[in-house]
This record gives structure tokens, C-alpha cells and sequence, in this order.
């Protein structure tokens, strides 16, 4: 497959200039106003972030992209599609509140925020996944597929699952509606080691479904209520939660990647990424702890694959950053050490699987030349 071009620029910004400045000239140079937007409706995905996470960005950064579609004639949005869990954004009323609580709104945004599967996160379309080997189907939210043309804006960091949160992950997972969530997590679910569970509760307090109780100080996960989103083992620091099915992580991986396609196959998209705050788990946590890495920059391409293989190599380039998770684990002296961030930071990923998976159903390519403006 041919190389694909992804564009690039760092946080540096000398007096007179902004950072949303650089994101404009970053997003013009990747090629956005060449899309054909005049009346048509535009999807801008992003995350609103979990009510008491601050790691997520800024609306500032929504704005620039929904400007630039508006300068084109597009009829932009911001969405994103209801929780699995039952967080604060299980349903479009919360959803809504929580993003205007996070400052997301018409006058910060400059566009209108739809949620995309609806009030109750049943509002979805059943797309065919072209050259899906783990999903024939996708359920997407059913006002991103209305949309003629597709942008996501991500917020690249760790993730407890995956490895890391990108372009894919905020269009495969992200799009999917609550059925659609539901049947990319549905391989596996964690279990305990109740030889290793302490009893801190850490666990129960990261589970967004109520799932996990506690008998004679042990964990006990109910299965009935438990989603399978694997936010209990990101939780856990002392190993004693774990999915019993090897491969359920790598299965989640190539999903979201099949989903991803189902989203942009056949319509105009271009993928914007943000490095930065680089948290070690979702925006999905009502909180965030401190970064892993440094700031690293902002990305841009027509292909989300070549996108989130530039991200993470980048990020792979970094030192890690003491007092956070990533470096209290590297300190740790019976750490066995992977020499590769995001497995340090939450061993229990496959991160490449989404990759491979994507660049295989020919969603994009993993090969990219890197330009930097």
C-alpha cells in the first residue's frame, strides 16, 4: 500500500502566535479544504470528556476545525455517542449537560452538538463492514452516518484496554451506539485473583456499571451488571484483576478498527489528532491522573490509520515522565520492562492488533511519510 502523507506540528508557539493558530495552518496544509463541504452536514467526532476529567480537550480546538468546515459551506456538529457505563454520559440529556458543563456549547464551538445514537443510545444504523472478518456489521449512531462528511478530532493518550485512546479508537468505539459498544466488548470479561486482591476498592470505584462488591475484604464481580469495558483492570496495582480470555483484548482491538471502517467507508474524512495531557487511561474516567509523557504535537491526515501509527511512534520516542503511572511502574524493581510505553503503562494490551487490523481490512496504511509544518 502506498505510503500515506501525515503532517505535523509541535506545541512551540512564538509570541504572536497560538496554538489554535498552528492548528488552522496544520489542518489547511493537510488538505481539509479540499473536501467538497458546500451544504453538505459535517460530523465532527470528539470526546466531551467525563464529568471531573480534565485531561480532555479544549473546545478552543473544536472550533477552529467546525470554522474551517463553515468557511467551506459545511454544516458542521460536534458529536459523540452515549457510555456503555452509566457514567454521565449514558443518555443524551446527561450527555449534553456534561458536555456544556466541560464548556461545550454553540458559543465556545461555534456549531450545534448532537448526540449521535440518540436519547437513550438506540438511535443507530446497522453499516456493512467492507472486508470484516470479526463484524459483518457495525451499529453506528445513526447522525453520523446522516452526515456527509466525516471529521474526528481525538484526544491521543493511554488507554487501559487498548494501549492507547486515537483516531480509530474515537471512531470505532466512539461511534458505536450502546449495542454497538456492547458487541465490540463482548469477548471477555475480567475475573478476580483473590490471592492478589488487597481489598482497596479501587476497582469498584472505576467501575461505571456498579458491578464489583466486596465479600471478606475480595473483590466479586457481578456478571450480570459488568459491561466487559476492562476499566477495573486499568485500576488495579496489584494484578489481581485480569481478563481469563487471552485474546479479549486483541479481539476489542481489531473490532473497534472494523467499526472504524464502517464509519468513514465511502464518504469524505480527515482526521485530526492532539498529543498532549497524554493521561494513562480513557477520557471515559471521572478523573485523570497525571501524564505519562510530554507533550508531543498535533497530527493531521486523510488517513486515521497512517494517523495513530505517527502518534504512537512519536510517543514511543518520549521519555516517560516520573511520578506517573508509567514511571512508577518502570521503577518498580520487580517490573518487567516491555521497552514499549503504552505495554508499561497497562501490560495487558495489544495495541498494534488495531493497527494491523485496520491497515488489513484497507482502512489506511501503517506506512506514512511525516511532514512537518
Amino acid at each position: 500500500m502506498e505510503r500515506s502523507i501525515v503532517y505535523f506540528t509541535d506545541f512551540r508557539c512564538p509570541v504572536g502566535t497560538s496554538q489554535l493558530d498552528k492548528l488552522r495552518r496544520l489542518c489547511i496544509a493537510a488538505g481539509i479544504q479540499a473536501i467538497d463541504m458546500e451544504g453538505k452536514f459535517v460530523a465532527i467526532k470528539m470526546h466531551f470528556g467525563e464529568l471531573g476529567n480534565l485531561a480532555f480537550l479544549r473546545p478552543n480546538y473544536a472550533k477552529v476545525i467546525a470554522d474551517l468546515c463553515k468557511e467551506r459551506g459545511g454544516l458542521p456538529f460536534l458529536t459523540d455517542c452515549n457510555t456503555l457505563y452509566p457514567g454521565s454520559r449514558k443518555n443524551a440529556l446527561e450527555h449534553m449537560d456534561c458536555a456544556n458543563l466541560n464548556g461545550f456549547n454553540t458559543v465556545t464551538t461555534g456549531c450545534q452538538i448532537i448526540i449521535g445514537d440518540g436519547l437513550r443510545g438506540t438511535d443507530e444504523v446497522e453499516v456493512p463492514v467492507v472486508n470484516g472478518e470479526y463484524c459483518k456489521t457495525a451499529k453506528i449512531g445513526r447522525a453520523i452516518m446522516d452526515a456527509d462528511v466525516f471529521i474526528s478530532l481525538s484526544h491521543f493518550k493511554g488507554h487501559e484496554a487498548t494501549g492507547f485512546g486515537g483516531a480509530l479508537k474515537n471512531i470505532g468505539m466512539g461511534c458505536g451506539s450502546r449495542a454497538g459498544k456492547m458487541d465490540q466488548h463482548k469477548n471477555g470479561k475480567p475475573a478476580i485473583k483473590e490471592t492478589l486482591c488487597r481489598g482497596c476498592r479501587r476497582c469498584a470505584r472505576e467501575c461505571g456499571s456498579d458491578a464489583i462488591d466486596y465479600v471478606n475484604n475480595k473483590a466479586v464481580i457481578d456478571y450480570d451488571k459488568c459491561k466487559g469495558c476492562g476499566r477495573c483492570i486499568g485500576a488495579c496495582s496489584f494484578d489481581a484483576v485480569y481478563n481469563p480470555n487471552d485474546s479479549a483484548n486483541e479481539i476489542l482491538d481489531r473490532k473497534i478498527a472494523e467499526y472504524a471502517q464502517a464509519v468513514c467507508h465511502g464518504r469524505p474524512c480527515f482526521h485530526v489528532a492532539l498529543v498532549r495531557d497524554i493521561s494513562p487511561n480513557c477520557d471515559c474516567h471521572g478523573e485523570n491522573d497525571a501524564p505519562i509523557l510530554p507533550d508531543v504535537g498535533m497530527f493531521a491526515s486523510f488517513d486515521p490509520v497512517a494517523l495513530d501509527q505517527a502518534c504512537a511512534d512519536a510517543c514511543l520516542k518520549m521519555p516517560p515522565i516520573a511520578n506517573s503511572q508509567l514511571g512508577d511502574n518502570l521503577a518498580r524493581p520487580d517490573w518487567h520492562c516491555h521497552h514499549d510505553h503504552f505495554k508499561d503503562n497497562n501490560p495487558n494490551i495489544e495495541w498494534k492488533a488495531t493497527l494491523e487490523q485496520a491497515e488489513k481490512i484497507g482502512l489506511g496504511s501503517r506506512e506514512y511519510t511525516l511532514k512537518k509544518i
